[in-house]
């Protein structure tokens, strides 16, 4: 069996996280995995779209295409599954315009009625395909993961004095901390010692807050992160951050440290308050937080927790079998009965998704039956 997966670039964050993650779960059901970017010109286009006929499942990644070249695809692709794990039918957070784009959105419904498969990364994003015309059966959830083996758990923390936060992103998603200024200088100004580790490609400067910059390299980024003590996550509250799927959460809690961040879309599943951190939304929560972190045996058991729980719920090992089903067209959907599993233990494809209520429990999400409806969330999920 052949898969072709059409992404923005093999080294892309998406294709090495939601694709290429995988390709040992899909040797083990006998499919090799190509990967290629989408071609920029027209006429290449056409040949790579054509040249889809010549594979068994087609993955098509959050690229939205125009309407003939989705139905050149569709025409060639035996099965397709379009995979997503960005609001990308919205315009992001920062973009002047506002969020609501009618090209967008015309062409995600396009896109996810098309599909055999749609592949959502959180359950925010499976309603927005379910709203925009997905049958039921055909959205499945299947959030970004990670490999707990590449990254080294911190092993010792120092017992005394403010602990060392740590973020990791793009230059893009570093204006969400440059946005709260005030927070970081009230934090550095109220807990002596404490420094901000920053991971990227560029490093803001804080009156009263030391940050530490630390330029981004794959080879590095963990243990990078493991010389940090408390991990940091701060999104906007809007729908564009509330299909975020946690990458950097998850990152952190891989690398067996406890996370502050704050209660917007996966953030409320990813973060327990007290058991794996804490989530904070005004600037007295945030130094609440930050000084109980300053205990290093209570961050030490939560970082042990939330490695636990990652490694349950959001490893590569934890939902590989299902991704590669559902990639493939392998899986045989069915209805759940209540109080089994969402992941893919022993090869079993995650549930359509309308079958499905996500809830928030000791041990992570959990599958419950649910009428064949979608399932309304708070204001910091779907809506």
């Amino acid at each position: 069996m052949r898969l072709l997966a059409l992404v923005d670039s093999p080294d892309h964050v998406c294709c090495r996280y939601r694709i290429r993650a995988f390709e040992p779960a899909l040797r083990d059901i006998g499919c090799s995995l190509t990967c290629e970017p989408l071609e920029r010109g027209l006429f290449p286009r056409m040949r790579q779209l054509q040249a889809a006929a010549a594979f068994d499942a087609v993955i098509l990644q959050r690229k939205l295409l125009p309407a003939w070249q989705l139905s050149l695809l569709r025409r060639n692709a035996r099965h397709l599954a379009f995979d997503f794990d960005d609001a990308v039918l919205y315009r992001d957070s920062y973009d002047r315009r506002g969020p609501s784009s009618p090209r967008r959105s015309a062409r995600f419904a396009r896109t996810v009625q098309a599909a055999d498969v749609v592949i959502a990364g959180n359950d925010f994003l499976a309603d927005c395909a379910l709203r925009a015309g997905a049958s039921a059966e055909s959205v499945r959830t299947i959030p970004t993961c990670v490999d707990p083996g590449l990254y080294a758990p911190k092993a010792s923390t120092s017992l005394g004095g403010a602990p060392e936060l740590v973020w990791i992103g793009s230059s893009s998603t570093l204006k969400g901390i440059e946005a709260r200024r005030p927070l970081w200088e009230r934090l550095g100004r109220e807990i002596p010692g404490l420094r901000l580790r920053i991971i990227c490609d560029r490093f803001p400067e804080f009156a009263d807050l030391e940050v530490v910059p630390v330029p981004w390299s794959e080879a590095t980024e963990a243990a990078d992160l493991a010389r940090g003590d408390v991990g940091v996550g701060l999104m906007p509250d809007d729908d564009w951050s509330r299909g975020k799927c946690g990458l950097k959460i998850l990152q952190y809690q891989a690398a067996g440290l406890a996370v502050i961040a704050n209660p917007v879309g996966s953030h409320v599943e990813m973060v327990e308050p007290g058991a794996t951190g804490f989530l904070a939304t005004t600037d007295d929560e945030w130094l609440a937080a930050a000084r109980a972190c300053a205990d290093a045996g209570a961050r030490a058991r939560m970082g042990r927790e939330a490695r636990r729980r990652l490694e349950s719920n959001y490893s590569v090992t934890a939902w590989g079998a299902a991704f590669a089903a559902s990639a493939t067209g392998t899986d045989r959907p069915s209805r759940e009965p209540a109080g089994t599993t969402a992941r893919g233990d022993a090869g079993i494809a995650p549930a359509p998704y309308f079958t499905r209520e996500r809830t928030r429990a000791v041990g992570g999400p959990r599958a419950t039956a649910a009428s064949p409806r979608m399932t309304r969330r708070s204001r910091h999920g779907s809506e």
